[in-house]
């Protein structure tokens, strides 16, 4: 299942950094797996990712929990939820082929904003669920 999660991840990403809308709104390059402590506000890192497996009798595939942080300088939370939004909006058109898998079902699950008061930053929270079979 860890190929089907790089995958996804992989997805995930090109499909964020493939939206304009998106793009205009964040700093350089602004989707990371870790963020350098360079890294300009706004920006995305992908957070935590569980899988459970979610194999029947005749198919192989797990069930997918991927997390994306949104982090913000803004004064307030609405740079941080116009960020959300956006990359909410560009994850809807996630390509659901995959190499050797195929997303059956990709959806928001969970999101949250809030002010993190130990990193000084307006923090974000985007939760997928995405049910991803192995194919051929």
């Amino acid at each position: 299942m860890t190929d089907a999660s790089l995958k996804l991840q992989a997805a995930m990403v090109a499909a964020l950094k493939a939206d304009a809308a998106l793009a205009a709104i964040l700093a350089g390059t602004g989707i990371y797996d870790l963020a350098p402590p360079s890294a300009s506000f706004p920006y995305i890192t992908i957070g935590r990712c569980e899988v459970a497996d979610w194999s029947t009798g005749t198919e192989e595939g797990g069930e997918h929990l991927v997390s994306l942080h949104i982090w913000s300088q803004g004064a307030g939370k609405a740079e941080s939820l116009r960020v959300m939004r956006e990359a909410s909006r560009a994850l809807e058109g996630i390509d659901p082929v995959l190499d050797g898998h195929f997303i059956v079902s990709f959806r928001l699950e969970y999101s949250e904003a809030g002010y993190d008061e130990d990193a000084r930053l307006h923090h974000g929270l985007l939760r997928y669920r995405a049910l991803v079979e192995k194919t051929g």
